[in-house]
């Protein structure tokens, strides 16, 4: 066997234990996540129930409003209490995806945070109870965003403008989108959703 034959065997047998190896590392993850997604998924669920809890914890029921992903209706007893909207906006590092509340005529009573990938520390700051509670009471006309603290107006965290920007703007998408739902002919907003199951259907 001649020097050359040695190493085109010597790469032949690398090439294939490469391939062999990133075969193997390929089936791994896949058994790896066939068996986590499904606990992933029902953790997810177990968070957004959570969440609604905490949001309205005199709730005795949350419906699903139909025609409209993720939305409900926390009631007590059969009566209103308030909406809950899963909305999201993306931030400095990433989406943010979050539960909101809003009363029967549409003002903050809170959010909740279900993921994010802001620094933390320095953009999770916005979610905490001294930037977030600028925000409850307020309509969707009352949430603009400034950097100097102005009366009636929502100041953003020092340092973490984009995420008080981001969070500020998903709460008032999800009061807008909300208050053109409620104001909608009840007829208009059937017909509306059954064209998005037919959509879906194609």
């Amino acid at each position: 066997m001649t020097h050359t034959d040695h190493n085109n065997n010597s790469m032949l047998k690398i090439t294939l234990n490469l391939t062999m190896a990133a075969f193997l590392a390929g089936v791994t993850i896949a058994v790896v996540f066939y068996f986590t997604a499904p606990i992933a998924a029902i953790q997810r669920i177990k968070q957004k129930e959570q969440s609604m809890r905490d949001l309205v914890p005199n709730a005795t029921a949350f419906i699903p409003i139909e025609g409209q992903h993720e939305w409900f209706r926390a009631e007590k007893d059969g009566e209103l209490q308030a909406y809950l909207i899963l909305t999201h906006e993306k931030g400095f590092d990433g989406h943010i995806n979050m539960f909101l509340a809003a009363t029967p005529d549409q003002k903050v009573i809170g959010f909740k945070i279900l993921s994010h990938k802001e620094t933390p520390g320095l953009g999770d700051v916005a979610f905490k109870p001294k930037f977030a509670d600028q925000l409850t009471g307020k309509g969707h006309q009352g949430l603009e965003l400034v950097k100097i603290p102005e009366e009636g107006k929502i100041t953003a965290v020092t340092g973490a403008t984009i995420t008080s920007r981001a969070v500020t703007t998903a709460v008032k998408r999800a009061l807008i989108d909300l208050e053109t739902f409620l104001n909608k002919p009840k007829n208009e907003t059937k017909d509306e959703a059954a064209a998005e199951i037919k959509k879906e259907h194609k």
